[in-house]
């Protein structure tokens, strides 16, 4: 960065003020691939590549590829090919399912500390319990399961013992909470439909399989799993402003970048 740099906006503000610590600056463009580019995703593409470019930094192409049910290689081609058209270099790109392992592992401490837990109310009896913007929200029965009794749910959960929508991995927060997104928001979903090939046929893996995030694995590495991460939207609204929820899960989300936490907010 240049010593006589001027910033444009509030953004680069913060980051004028970062690199006095950090000089580093990486950003990241996380699009999930399920459908092709649009005019939605131009500010944030705009502001993440184009900023990195403007500090002598890198940009990241973060594929947010953890919902196996609506993605496709057709849009992970698609999504690079227009990137490339607009005149935009990655530094390298990233998916949202490399970090299962992380995730689960975190999922698994969440349950041995109390704070998560198995809960078997289904996806309309959890949308009445969340109570409303001016009410606040009933807790599961389910909510006081012990640690134990979770962990070995939730490990049964991952063998594929149950079915879609009968089971979920909830945080523990906030069924009061003014901020509806904490009261016990759902981490894991059961999920049994395959991943998208992207992975394998970049040559990562022999065979897809489904695993936590969703993530195509080696058949030959680790059996066929079949709970899926809900943990993206939790971590954009950590980002903001929770108080309760671990700051590790932040961590995971921002693995592919590695400073100016408002870029993540915007994109």
């Amino acid at each position: 960065m240049e010593s006589n740099f001027e910033p444009r906006n509030f953004i680069e503000e913060f980051i004028v003020q970062d690199t006095k610590a950090n000089p580093t600056v990486m950003t990241r463009f996380p699009p999930e691939p399920n459908g092709y580019l649009h005019i939605g995703h131009a500010k944030a593409l705009w502001i993440n590549f184009s900023t990195a470019e403007r500090f002598g930094g890198k940009c990241n192409l973060r594929f947010d590829d953890t919902n196996p049910t609506k993605e496709d290689v057709e849009y992970v081609d698609a999504i690079e090919k227009d990137i490339r058209w607009l005149g935009f270099k990655w530094n390298k790109v990233c998916y949202g399912s490399d970090y299962f392992d992380t995730c689960y592992e975190l999922a698994v401490k969440l349950i041995k500390e109390g704070k998560a837990y198995v809960c078997d109310l289904d996806k309309n009896q959890i949308r009445e319990y969340r109570g409303t913007l001016t009410e606040p929200g009933i807790n599961s029965p389910y909510r006081d399961r012990t640690p134990e009794e979770n962990l070995d749910l939730f490990h049964r959960m991952n063998a594929g013992e149950f079915e879609e929508g009968s089971r979920v991995l909830r945080a523990k927060i906030d069924m009061a909470s003014d901020n509806m997104h904490f009261r016990d928001p759902i981490m894991y979903r059961i999920i049994k439909t395959p991943h998208h090939p992207a992975q394998a046929l970049s040559g990562r893996c022999t065979r897809c399989t489904t695993s936590p995030m969703g993530k195509a694995i080696s058949s030959k590495a680790s059996p066929t799993r079949y709970v899926h991460s809900n943990l993206s939207p939790i971590v954009r609204c950590t980002s903001i402003s929770s108080k309760n929820w671990p700051r590790t899960a932040t961590t995971v989300r921002d693995k592919s970048s590695s400073t100016v936490s408002i870029l993540h907010i915007l994109s």
